[in-house]
């Protein structure tokens, strides 16, 4: 009997989620996005959602993990998130993750591209935002987002904690479930900590309202 699915190489696996870099992302914000992309194509998952992107930023990222109240939440946060693959998250493998908000245009941004966000506008004149390859429309949005706020603060490329913000602050987001249900309080990590070179040089130079 011939099996169902043609067998594929992992480069083959790979493709659908992407594997070009993002312009704009800082290092760990960066290294972060390949590990949910790779996680991604390890699960079986149809696309790069906020909870692969949770889970990668958690590993990655410091910051991020400071953001959190110790060793006990960070525990049981990390736990609820690698039981995906064999409970909560086999309901999400038919679906894609989208707040519905943001018209999306599904489309690659084009490398050294400084912007995501689509040329063109929806009808109603609102904005459009590319989903990147690979990646959910909410999760394309939050990155968006967590560029554009990084720049008109500091100028500099995105932090994981921008990254995370960015997130949180889209209630449908499949991270904000996963944080919900581990008793985080996701209100709280919707404001990144301000506390990096750049930030600093920032609040010297005359600061702005997170100063």
């Amino acid at each position: 009997m011939q099996p169902r699915i043609p067998w594929q190489s992992p480069r083959d696996r790979a493709a659908p989620h992407g594997t070009g870099d993002v312009p704009g992302l800082g290092a760990e914000a960066a290294a972060a996005l390949a590990a949910a992309r790779r996680r991604a194509v390890r699960d079986g998952d149809r696309q790069v959602d906020t909870a692969h992107l949770l889970h990668s930023l958690l590993e990655h990222d410091p910051q991020v993990r400071a953001a959190f109240d110790g060793g006990p939440q960070l525990a049981r946060l990390l736990g609820y998130l690698v039981q995906r693959s064999i409970g909560y998250g086999l309901r999400w493998q038919g679906g894609v993750e989208d707040s519905g908000a943001v018209p999306a245009v599904t489309a690659v941004a084009p490398p050294g591209r400084t912007s995501l966000a689509a040329d063109p506008a929806d009808s109603d004149g609102a904005p459009a935002v590319t989903v990147v390859e690979g990646l959910s429309p909410l999760a394309s949005a939050a990155l968006e987002q967590a560029r554009a706020e990084a720049a008109r603060r500091t100028g500099g490329p995105a932090r994981g904690v921008d990254l995370l913000a960015a997130m949180v602050a889209h209630p449908q987001a499949r991270a904000v479930e996963v944080l919900t249900r581990a008793g985080v309080d996701v209100h709280a990590l919707r404001t990144p900590r301000d506390d990096g070179p750049q930030d600093r040089e920032a609040c010297l130079e005359g600061g702005g309202p997170s100063c």
